[in-house]
């Protein structure tokens, strides 16, 4: 059995439309509610309304991507058990449509961060960039957060003083924009708003989040059970702490502690071979195996890293991942569950006419397009050669 083919969809203002994904021969849409305020609860009649937008074109939405964790969640603070409790009734009202499969993250703050997102490559189209040196200029020198020298190496403390002096007051604003961009659709943060948040994070270490993690998939996962929904902790982005903030969702060793500390079927891993593909220690085909049944969504991209840590974001069968490794760990797993593990060509380089149009970063049409496409070439060569179809 082969893995069934979607695609990530930003909703009607997507520049990348429906009829556009049903050409690239995908059969599921991942998405989300993006208009729905983070905390509030999913509404029947809009997932729905949603969810007949997807299926006249012929598509059907297999994956949510995401229901956002409120911050008071994450923090164990305020109205968090409210905020929980409304989480559950998404999670309800998502399982009276049929869908199945719900991905979130735990990520504080930020879903996802980089700090280029139009990193030339030889062949001229452009991809996404995670630079520490950059990252420390705007935390040390934009951000301001209280001590943040003290959280990088002196040699990259140096070299942010020194581009922060030579870059312009224009190359500093996008470093800004950039940074704090967050998922397409979404309100954007504030550098004021953004130091509050942190502030909340400030007595929260690595012990208190992982605690703060298992508290919410403690209630939440019972309901998932109940109702037939299968839960997809997506892994952070970049994987290592960032800003000050701890990370729990970067190594064999996090994903374990979800999985043992949770053991309901329904809490899983969306096993995204980017975000885990750039921790240097990572191995991923043995992570894929070790996780086995319990990965319930797979992100399928690539990453070359330097010795720095630094990473952008590669072909989907180029860069530092084995992506046929990886593949045929998660396809051996296929075989032993009865239905379709949804995947999707996770980000893509900007190139040929996209290059031309306004894009969401990551998320253009063509360059997800090819990875799609070498992907299913792998899954079928991979398949036909085990007897797998």
């Amino acid at each position: 059995m082969k893995m069934r083919q979607t695609w990530r969809w930003f909703g009607p203002a997507d520049p990348v439309t429906l009829q556009d994904i049903r050409q690239t021969g995908a059969e599921g849409i991942v998405t989300a509610l993006h208009h729905v305020p983070h905390g509030a609860v999913w509404p029947v009649e809009e997932i729905k309304k949603r969810q007949q937008e997807i299926e006249a074109f012929g598509l059907s939405w297999d994956v949510v991507e995401s229901v956002t964790v409120h911050e008071s969640i994450k923090t164990r603070s305020g109205d968090y058990q409210h905020y929980i409790d409304l989480y559950k009734e998404s999670i309800r009202n998502i399982a009276a449509c049929g869908i199945k499969i719900v991905t979130y993250n735990f990520m504080p703050v930020n879903d996802w961060t980089r700090t280029d997102l139009n990193l030339v490559m030889p062949d001229g189209s452009k991809a996404l960039y995670f630079n520490w040196f950059d990252l420390a200029i705007f935390d040390i020198h934009l951000l301001q957060r209280p001590n943040a020298e003290q959280d990088y190496p002196e040699y990259v403390v140096r070299e942010a003083e020194k581009r922060f002096q030579e870059y312009t007051k224009e190359k500093l604003e996008q470093l800004v924009y950039i940074i704090m961009f967050g998922i397409p659709g979404e309100q954007k943060q504030t550098l004021e708003q953004m130091q509050d948040n942190l502030a909340r994070y400030k007595d929260i270490d690595r012990n208190v989040l992982r605690e703060n993690l298992k508290y919410f998939l403690q209630e939440i996962s019972p309901v998932a059970e109940e109702v037939g929904i299968k839960l997809a902790i997506h892994p952070d982005d970049p994987p290592y702490p960032i800003l000050g903030l701890p990370r729990v969702v970067s190594t064999l060793d996090d994903l374990n502690y979800i999985l043992e500390s949770v053991p309901s079927p329904s809490n899983g891993i969306c096993f995204c071979t980017g975000s885990l593909g750039a921790n240097l220690k990572n191995n991923l085909p043995d992570m894929a195996k070790q996780i086995g049944k319990r990965i319930h969504f797979v992100h399928l991209r690539n990453v070359t890293k330097d010795e720095h840590g630094n990473f952008f974001e590669a072909d989907h069968l180029g860069g530092d991942v084995d992506m046929y490794a990886v593949v045929k760990e998660i396809l051996t797993i296929q075989q032993q569950v009865a239905n379709p593990i949804p995947f999707r060509p996770d980000h893509g380089h900007q190139m040929l006419d996209d290059l031309a149009k306004v894009t969401n970063p990551g998320y253009s049409a063509i360059g997800r397009l090819r990875g799609l496409a070498e992907i299913r070439g792998l899954e079928l060569g991979i398949c036909r050669a085990q007897g797998w179809e």
